[in-house]
């Protein structure tokens, strides 16, 4: 077993309690159940989330999803709906979702240190009249995901200080990051996909098939 390497597993939330301490009061009072009008702005600015679900059987999934500053619909203060836009079909989250109906939301604005968290129970939905007001570039949405906010709460910003990540001449030297059609091509190894034709058909996904 991989973890068998490590012999000073913590192994109980008393054992770890002991050794990073325990949350302060500010931090536990941070947590709210509904969207608060500081949250729903934080949403409204907001371009990018991470997905994070997981099936019947444990395994977990992190997708992330992109689109213009208002993409996410806060229907009321227990409510939002994340659009699907067009991708690759996996459906990761939407079948760990199908099974578990829990997820989890990590908010992000660009130059912004601090993040939104949202927990809580979601569903797939197909309503036409619900989508419909989802449409943009003038495709609608096949599905989107309804979620019932549960827990919601404002992340500091250490994590991404410590990162630099809003800081582009902190960020690292790519020269030894090999590019994305060749990360690819190596992983699916399809002899039809080389390099040159993996980034091909790259560039003509991100030209042609982003809605």
């Amino acid at each position: 077993m991989p973890f068998d390497r490590f012999a000073e597993q913590v192994r109980s939330a008393e054992e770890l309690a002991t050794i990073i301490g325990t949350p302060s009061n500010m931090s536990l009072k941070k947590e709210l159940t509904s969207l608060d009008e500081h949250m729903r702005r934080f949403i409204a600015h907001s371009p990018f989330l991470v997905i994070s679900t997981h099936s019947a059987n444990g395994r977990c999934d992190a997708s992330p999803r992109g689109d213009a500053p208002g993409c996410i619909h806060v229907v009321d203060d227990q409510t939002l709906l994340i659009p699907d836009r067009f991708g690759n079909r996996r459906a990761d989250s939407f079948r760990n979702i199908l099974e578990t109906g829990r997820i989890g939301l990590l908010f992000l604005i660009p130059g912004v240190g601090e993040t939104l968290r949202v927990n809580g129970r979601a569903v797939i939905i197909r309503d036409e009249a619900w989508l419909t007001p989802l449409t943009t570039q003038g495709k609608r949405p096949l599905v989107a995901v309804a979620v019932e906010v549960e827990v919601c709460f404002l992340q500091c910003a250490k994590a991404l200080m410590r990162s630099k990540l809003w800081k582009p001449d902190e960020w690292p030297n790519l020269q030894t990051l090999p590019c994305a059609a060749e990360m690819f091509s190596d992983h699916v190894q399809m002899p039809e996909y080389d390099v040159a034709k993996m980034q091909a058909a790259l560039d003509a996904a991100y030209k042609n098939n982003l809605y």
